[in-house]
């Protein structure tokens, strides 16, 4: 049973969640809906990978920036240039608008001299910027049926000692994986939680809205409320399907109900 009086655990808006609106937007619905900040996905978008205007946006609409998610997807692959300037950049930028967690990706295969010093370069920029650098679970891709390597090490983090490590409930979907047991297999170094969820049908990320799919994010949720997990519960759903006025906001808005309700100390 969690312990009474305890700060409770905040829950922040990804950026993302409001794709294809821009930053401003995510801070602007962050402010509406009650969130305790924002984390801030670099993209091409020039604001993104602006500190100074991430700032100005953090003051006007007083949502504090939690985290960076730095720019390692497949579809940001030119922002910033190469893999370790990404890094390098990320953990600036958190420097400059007050937070000190960056989320990273783990290597693309092809990512030749990288992927081989991830892991010590990850703990020296750590040490250097004085920030923590949280590698996110992934999933295996898969062509006509077979899997495809294309992450080094490996997609699933657990196992390979990183000091920081971010949950994500889509991925663990994808890949066929309880979040609520990694959770645990994790312990002190869960350091991030990207709130989502997903039914692994098809190997699609799908995004869901927490309680749509496999995940058993409530007993997740229930799980970091009654730990000494103290890190960000950040909501990360798509709602590029919505179609109407509000659609976005409500699912948002159930989204936050639904981490508050579970996360409650």
């Amino acid at each position: 049973m969690a312990e009474s009086g305890r700060s409770p655990l905040a829950v922040a808006l990804s950026s993302a969640s409001v794709y294809p609106l821009s930053v401003h937007d995510a801070f602007a619905v962050a402010q509406d809906l009650g969130y305790d900040g924002v984390e801030v996905m670099v993209t091409n978008n020039p604001i993104s990978q602006d500190p100074r205007a991430l700032r100005q946006l953090s003051e006007r609409y007083g949502q504090e920036i939690v985290s960076i998610h730095a720019p390692t997807l497949l579809l940001t692959q030119q922002v910033w240039g190469k893999a370790w300037n990404k890094i390098e950049q990320s953990c600036l930028m958190a420097r400059e608008v007050g937070c000190d967690v960056v989320v990273v990706h783990p290597p693309f295969r092809w990512q030749n001299g990288y992927a081989e010093e991830f892991f010590d370069g990850v703990l020296e920029a750590q040490e250097r910027h004085g920030v923590k650098i949280a590698v996110e679970n992934m999933y295996p891709w898969r062509v006509r049926g077979r899997e495809i390597l294309m992450y080094l090490p490996h997609w699933n983090p657990l196992g390979f000692g990183y000091q920081h490590v971010t949950w994500d409930f889509s991925h663990s979907a994808t890949a066929g994986m309880d979040s609520l047991d990694a959770m645990r297999e994790l312990g002190s170094a869960l350091r991030h939680v990207h709130l989502t969820d997903g039914t692994g049908v098809g190997s699609k990320d799908e995004h869901l809205m927490p309680g749509e799919g496999n995940q058993r994010c409530a007993e997740a949720l229930q799980y970091l409320a009654a730990s000494d997990f103290d890190g960000v519960v950040v909501a990360e759903i798509s709602t590029r399907k919505a179609k109407v006025a509000g659609e976005r906001e409500e699912m948002l808005a159930q989204t936050l109900a639904f981490a508050r309700r579970h996360l409650a100390r």
